[in-house]
C-alpha cells in the first residue's frame, strides 16, 4: 500500500503550490486531503480481505469511514502522537467547519476532523509509514482491524 501512495506522490510531480509545506494549509484544508487518503487506506484494506460485491465492500468500508468511527480512532492514538502530531490533530478538532455530520455527535465529527487533519498533514509531509501506523494502530485499540 505504501507503494500506491507514493505512486500518489508522484502524479503532483514534486511539492504542492506556495511552497511553505503542510503548515500553510488550514486544518479544514488538511482533512479534506486526510479523509481521502483515510478512505483510500481503509478500502484497500477492505478489498485486500477479499474480493466481493462492490456493495458488501462499500458496506465495510462504511463501517469504519464515517465521523463516529473515525472520532473513536483519533481518541484511541492519541497516546501514540509526538508533540507536533497532537498539535496538528488539536488544530484540526479546533476548526469550525461549516457542514455538520448527519449521523454523528459534534463531538465526533470534530474528532474525526482533527484525524483527517493529521492524517493529510501526515501524507504532505511524506510520512507514508507512519500515516499508516497510526491508522493501524487506530482501528486495533478500538477493534476494527
Amino acid at each position: 500500500m505504501e507503494e500506491s501512495m507514493s505512486f500518489i506522490r508522484e502524479i503532483l510531480g514534486g511539492p504542492l503550490p506556495g511552497g511553505g509545506g503542510p503548515s500553510q494549509y488550514s486544518p479544514l484544508s488538511l482533512a479534506f486531503l486526510g479523509d481521502a487518503v483515510y478512505s483510500l487506506v481503509i478500502r484497500t484494506r477492505v478489498l485486500a480481505e477479499g474480493n466481493r460485491q462492490a456493495a458488501k465492500l462499500h458496506r465495510d468500508a462504511s463501517g469504519i469511514v464515517n465521523a463516529g468511527a473515525q472520532a473513536a480512532a483519533g481518541r484511541a492514538i492519541q497516546s501514540l502522537l509526538t508533540e507536533e502530531e497532537a498539535a496538528v490533530y488539536r488544530r484540526g478538532r479546533n476548526a469550525n467547519p461549516e457542514h455538520r455530520a448527519k449521523h454523528a455527535t459534534d463531538e465526533d465529527y470534530r474528532e474525526a476532523t482533527a484525524l483527517e487533519a493529521l492524517l493529510g498533514w501526515l501524507f504532505l509531509q511524506g510520512e507514508e509509514e507512519r500515516l499508516l501506523f497510526l491508522v493501524e494502530e487506530g482501528l486495533k485499540l478500538t477493534g476494527k482491524g
